[in-house]
């Protein structure tokens, strides 16, 4: 069977149902109703707490929020294949005011994009690869996906480059 096709440049964001917790409940997250109608910075992490996502990658947006509002993006969201409480718990630790920590419990969404990645040697199971997109009312105008066991592309700095581009 041939691997799915990964999301590209042009294509809508997949309906799937995605976790946030709320006033500390967890709550749905319809996709189609979470980038409709405004422009949204994704970045996905191979996991909440491992060393490169806490360390740089979750760090790098939360320090660049005014600079993504300024570039007109509406709402930054972290997802990664983690339930909801842990994804809150790490949103909390990192202090992630003004993100949006999203559960893919499953790993539907991750698939859904054609971006699952196999971790299973880790211990770890089913993952996300690393990568970030920018969503305009649900379509991708930007993708930036790392190559395994690399954090480059999809960094806040590199996605407000892109963007500083665009702007000129």
């Amino acid at each position: 069977m041939a691997d799915p096709m990964q999301i590209k440049v042009g294509d809508s964001i997949p309906d799937s149902v995605l976790t946030l917790m709320v006033d500390n409940n967890p709550q749905p997250v319809s996709t189609a109703k979470y980038f409709s109608g405004r422009k949204v910075v994704l970045f996905a992490v191979p996991g909440a707490f491992t060393p490169t996502c806490s360390a740089y990658h979750l760090p790098g947006f939360v320090e660049n929020i005014a600079e993504f509002r300024d570039k007109g993006i509406d709402s930054i969201a972290c997802i990664a294949v983690n339930d909801v409480f842990v994804m809150h718990a790490w949103g909390k630790s990192a202090h992630a005011d003004g993100i949006d920590m999203l559960a893919d419990g499953n790993g539907d969404f991750a698939e859904s994009l054609g971006l699952d990645a196999d971790f299973s040697a880790f211990g770890m199971g089913k993952r996300s690869h690393r990568f970030a997109l920018v969503a305009d009312n649900g379509v991708v105008t930007h993708l930036f996906v790392d190559a395994a066991g690399e954090f480059r592309v999809s960094s806040a700095e590199s996605v407000l480059a892109a963007l500083n581009e665009d702007a000129q």
